[in-house]
C-alpha cells in the first residue's frame, strides 16, 4: 500500500487504514539504503487492538519499500495484519507481549535486526503500574527482511538481564543498536532511572551474542537544556575515524529534541553544542504552531549518502496528548546542510 503525498514540512508517512497492523500509531524507522538501490524502512507501531495497558508506542513490527526514500509502499507481512515480527507466544519469554524494532543491519548475506520486547509483569514504578516496562534487548536475522528467525539469548531469550536493585539499569535496557567495530561489537542502550531520569548504557561483546556490561556512558545535561531529564534512542555512526551519537534528549516539560555527542573511543562521549532549541542540534516544531512534530522528535536514524550530505529519519510526535498512546507519532525526514551533521532542516522545508 502506498503512501500518500503529505504536505507538511519532514513529513514522509503517516498510520496505515484500518485493518493493517499500524492503523493507529507508527514509530522508529530504521531505514537501510541497499546495495540494489532499494530503501527499506523498519520500524514499529500498532493498531487500536493492541493491550492498552502497555503505555508504549511499541507492538508489532513492519516493512515499507522505497525507490527514493521518500514516497514509501508498505509491503504486506505474513504476521497479524501484515506485520513482519510480533510478540512471541510463549508467555514465559522476555518479548511476549510487545516488541520494537531498534536497529537493522546488513551483513554475511543477512539482516540483523536488534529489538526490544517486553512481557506482561506489572512493575510499580513510584505510583504508577506499568505493564511490560521491563524491556530487553533480542536479535533476529532474515534472508529478506520480512521473515525473520530469532536468535536465543540467555535470559529468557533476551541478550543483557536487567541491572540489580540500585544500578542505574534495574528497570530495562531498552532501545538496542549494536556496531560492529573491528573484531567486537558494542551495544548502546537506554534505561530510566527511579528519579526519571533517562540514560544511555553500552555493553560490548567478543562475538556478537555473550555480551558484557561497561555501564553508563551518558545522563542528563545542563539544568535548562533540551536533554535536562537525560537521553532516550540514539544513533551512533562511525565516520572518518570518529564515532557520532545522535541521540534524543527530554527537557524539563517532556519537549523532545535530537542532540550530537562525539567519542575518540565510542566509550568516552562528549556532548557537542547545538544552535537549535536549548543546545539541540534539530528541535521539535515551535510550541503551539499545530505542526505533526510540535512535540517531540526522536529515534534518530542517520543515513550516509553517496554526495557527502546526510538524511535524518525521525518520528515527531504532536501537541496536546498526556501519556504516549494520546499524542500522534508519525515519521519524517530531514537532511543536512550539505555534509554538515550539526545542521538540518525538514524535508520540503
Amino acid at each position: 500500500m502506498k503512501s500518500t503525498q503529505i504536505n507538511q514540512p519532514g513529513l514522509i508517512l503517516t498510520p496505515s487504514t484500518e485493518g493493517w497492523w499500524d492503523s493507529e500509531r507508527i514509530s522508529s524507522p530504521r531505514v537501510l539504503h541497499d546495495l540494489d538501490g532499494t530503501w527499506k524502512m523498519w520500524y514499529y507501531g500498532r493498531d487500536a487492538s493492541f493491550d492498552r495497558q502497555i503505555n508504549l508506542p511499541t507492538g508489532r513490527c513492519g516493512l515499507a519499500i522505497s525507490s527514493d526514500g521518500i514516497e514509501w509502499e508498505r509491503v504486506k507481512g505474513p504476521l497479524t495484519m501484515g506485520a513482519i515480527f510480533e510478540p512471541h507466544p510463549d508467555e514465559n519469554r522476555f518479548d511476549s507481549a510487545h516488541v520494537g524494532v531498534s536497529d537493522v543491519y546488513f551483513s554475511d548475506g543477512l539482516y540483523w535486526m536488534w529489538y526490544l520486547g517486553g512481557d506482561r509483569q506489572v512493575l510499580e514504578i513510584g505510583k504508577f503500574q506499568a505493564k511490560g516496562i521491563q524491556m530487553l534487548p533480542g536479535c533476529a536475522v532474515s534472508r529478506d527482511g520480512i521473515n525473520w528467525v530469532r536468535l536465543e539469548g540467555p535470559h529468557r531469550g533476551a541478550f543483557l538481564s536487567p541491572g540489580q536493585p540500585g544500578e542505574f539499569d534495574a528497570l530495562f535496557c531498552a532501545w538496542p543498536q549494536v556496531l560492529k567495530d573491528g573484531s567486537s561489537w558494542k551495544m548502546y542502550y537506554h534505561t530510566l532511572n527511579p528519579e526519571r531520569l533517562f540514560l544511555v548504557g553500552l555493553a560490548v561483546s567478543q562475538n556478537g551474542f555473550q555480551w558484557e556490561k561497561v555501564g553508563q556512558i551518558l545522563g542528563p545535561g545542563e539544568p535548562g537544556s533540551f536533554d535536562e531529564r537525560g537521553i532516550g534512542t540514539r544513533h551512533v555512526l562511525k565516520i572518518d575515524g570518529q564515532y557520532l551519537m545522535f541521540y534524543e534528549g527530554v527537557n524539563q516539560t517532556g519537549y523532545h529534541s535530537i542532540g550530537l555527542a562525539i567519542s575518540a573511543d565510542g566509550i568516552n562521549w562528549e556532548k557537542q553544542p547545538g544552535s537549535e532549541v536549548g543546545g539541540s542540534i534539530f528541535s521539535h516544531a515551535p510550541k503551539g504552531s499545530g505542526r505533526w512534530d510540535a512535540r517531540a522528535i526522536g529515534t534518530p536514524c542517520v543515513v550516509p549518502m553517496a554526495d557527502g550530505s546526510f538524511r535524518m529519519y525521525y518520528i515527531g510526535a504532536n501537541e496536546g496528548g498526556h501519556d504516549e498512546l494520546s499524542s500522534q507519532h508519525q515519521i519524517g525526514l530531514a537532511v543536512s546542510d550539505g555534509s554538515n551533521f550539526r545542521k538540518w532542516y525538514r524535508w520540503g522545508e
